[in-house]
């Protein structure tokens, strides 16, 4: 029996509002798509979270032997300033700021996004695509919108009707809006404004003389709306219709209802099976933003350079903090729960060592009581992974099951206990958990090879002095080690280990 059948992962679908079994369209096999970077900022870390949360549920599906194709996109043309199809397109604005050349832009942010998902150890996904390089695509859906008179021409532009759309289908299915309330809220026509309606919005922009970024199409140069991109990329890399679409929270509306409307409309199928959105981020309580001080870079969070910010943490410790809240839910950052997630992360590293230096002996007396424990905890972060990916609840079982770990370190457990296949089992689920599924890697310090050495030769000197009956200068040695946040742990059998805890 495979992975996925033995531990049937249960999501909660945004656009149904339920927790669902997954049932993937293709048996064994998984089409995701996660909406990507607007390459025309620094990645923040809203941006982070998102990605590191399809990042571990790439990761758990693959592991529970599902093959993935994950599409994530590069977003290079099209974000205009303003959700209503005004202003100058973003990426252009900033290449005309900064005096180089709008691929230049995007070259430049690309790859510090990269950088930051590799620190992040966040893995690329299977395909990658630009907005830029499927623009005869964008063309193409729009022109079939048009035939189907689900969209209009104006001007050079093109808009999606959306009135007219929801007269056979539900705008609104995803974010739970009413287009009654749409057409009544917000801003209102002007007669400089082209659409026939304030809730339409742009599948093509007819460019001005002096925009950058444009291209040749039946209605006139210009350049695709934000939203078609998506629509296009992931149809065209994972079929019309497709498992797993997500984003982050604010994407929502209006830019995945605007997915949905533009796919079902092209295409005459729902999109997606499942949508999924990862929460917003948080500062000691407060939105985090630029206009009120409290948002801070990954680079600045790693040295601490910022004044909200007592040190700096690395990037596993970090990682680690926004695994222990689900998704779904709020995140605050602090510099308290960031010292907390740091020493959790520390715990949890140090168990992983320990998993590649335990053996088992033989059995020899069983503890049937310590068997079945150890089995019920292998089996709980199948379960609370599979209940919709809660890597929260899964961190909480890797931390009883470090507990049983340090007892066999330490003596208190025998591992003989237990039989050679479970107690395997259960060191190597929790690497299995700790590596694969979370992407929690064992902590690196720096020089950490010359600092293994240096603290060997003083757990040396400690057993020399033991031995030699000089209590004094072995109790000196634990506690001087101890004072700088090396705690050495006493084996029953002699044997010496240590932890890093600060």
């Amino acid at each position: 029996m495979a992975l996925f059948d033995q531990y049937p992962v249960v999501l909660s679908n945004s656009l149904s509002g339920k927790k669902e079994t997954f049932n993937p369209i293709h048996p064994g096999k998984v089409g995701m798509y996660v909406c990507g970077p607007t390459v025309y900022n620094n990645v923040h870390l809203g941006n982070v979270r998102t990605f590191l949360t399809f990042d571990v549920i790439s990761r758990y599906l693959r592991f529970l032997g599902y093959t993935v194709r994950y599409v994530r996109n590069i977003t290079d043309v099209g974000h205009l300033e303003s959700d209503a199809d005004e202003g100058e397109d973003k990426i252009a604005k900033k290449a005309r700021l900064e005096q180089l050349e709008p691929m230049e832009i995007v070259k430049q942010y690309t790859e510090d996004f990269h950088g930051v998902m590799r620190q992040f150890n966040i893995l690329p996904p299977g395909i990658e695509p630009y907005a830029t390089q499927h623009i005869v695509e964008q063309i193409e859906i729009t022109e079939r919108l048009l035939k189907k008179g689900l969209a209009y021409e104006v001007n050079g532009s093109v808009y999606f009707d959306v009135k007219k759309y929801n007269q056979s289908n539900h705008y609104g299915i995803l974010s739970g809006r009413k287009i009654e309330d749409l057409m009544e809220s917000g801003r209102s026509l002007d007669s400089q404004d082209e659409k026939r309606e304030k809730i339409d919005f742009a599948l093509w922009k007819k460019a001005s003389p002096a925009h950058i970024m444009q291209w040749p199409s039946p209605w006139g140069k210009g350049f695709p709306g934000w939203h078609i991109e998506c629509t296009v990329m992931s149809t065209k890399y994972l079929g019309d219709t497709f498992d797993i679409h997500g984003g982050g929270m604010d994407l929502k509306f209006p830019h995945h209802e605007c997915e949905i409307a533009q796919g079902t409309a092209a295409n005459g199928k729902t999109p997606v099976k499942y949508w999924i959105h990862s929460n917003m981020l948080t500062v000691n309580g407060q939105k985090m933003s630029k206009s009120l001080g409290n948002s801070f870079l990954p680079a600045e969070l790693f040295l601490g350079n910022h004044p909200l910010l007592d040190k700096g943490y690395s990037p596993p410790a970090v990682r680690f903090f926004m695994l222990q809240s689900h998704y779904s839910s709020t995140l605050d950052f602090s510099n308290e729960a960031l010292q907390a997630a740091e020493k959790g992360y520390r715990k949890l590293s140090n168990a992983l060592k320990l998993t590649r230096t335990l053996t088992h002996p033989g059995a020899r007396d069983v503890n049937v009581e310590l068997e079945v424990e150890l089995k019920r905890l292998t089996d709980e972060c199948y379960l609370q992974m599979s209940d919709d990916f809660n890597t929260a609840r899964t961190l909480a079982v890797l931390f009883e099951m470090a507990s049983r770990i340090n007892d066999f370190q330490s003596g208190n457990l025998n591992p003989g206990q237990v039989g050679k296949n479970v107690f395997e089992t259960f060191l190597g689920t929790f690497a299995d958990f700790m590596e694969q599924v979370l992407g929690l890697q064992e902590e690196q310090h720096p020089n950490g090879h010359l600092l293994d050495n240096v603290i060997n030769v003083l757990i040396d000197l400690r057993k020399k002095a033991r031995n030699d009956r000089n209590y004094s200068l072995s109790d000196k040695i634990r506690d001087d080690l101890k004072q700088i946040g090396v705690q050495l742990k006493d084996g029953k059998d002699g044997d010496m280990t240590y932890t890093i805890e600060n």
